[in-house]
């Protein structure tokens, strides 16, 4: 029903910046909330940064400061600018949509995306 492609990961050097972007494509209506989780090997998913459909955005603590969510509701994507990036931020980084209105107005809890690899080293 709902299809969430991540892009932008990549190989960079510590200090260095990346984007991500996370495009919904079906029948939507709306996504209340997108938002990005990430998850090292060995460890479990953990949320990063969401973003309400009105724009007010969550931040994990460790990327406080350094990280910046921000969406585009008419394309129904989602970004993740991420700057001074630290080997600690390696790994697969998930985009996920949250309480997604269809068009013929059923609605969905969630939706994940394929996963897109952000790998920080020298």
């Amino acid at each position: 029903q709902v299809q969430l492609v991540e892009s932008g990961g990549g190989l960079v050097q510590p200090g260095g910046s990346l984007r991500l972007s996370c495009a919904a494509s079906g029948s939507i209506f709306s996504i209340a909330a997108m938002g990005w989780y990430r998850q090292a090997p060995g460890g479990q998913r953990e949320l990063v940064a969401r973003i309400t459909i009105g724009g007010n955005p969550d931040y994990a603590d460790s990327v406080k400061e350094r990280f910046t969510i921000s969406r585009d509701n008419a394309k129904n994507t989602v970004y993740l600018q991420m700057n001074s990036l630290k080997p600690l931020d390696t790994a697969v980084y998930y985009c996920n949509a949250r309480d997604i209105r269809l068009s013929w107005g059923a609605t969905i809890g969630g939706a994940w995306g394929q996963g897109t690899q952000v790998t920080v080293s020298s």
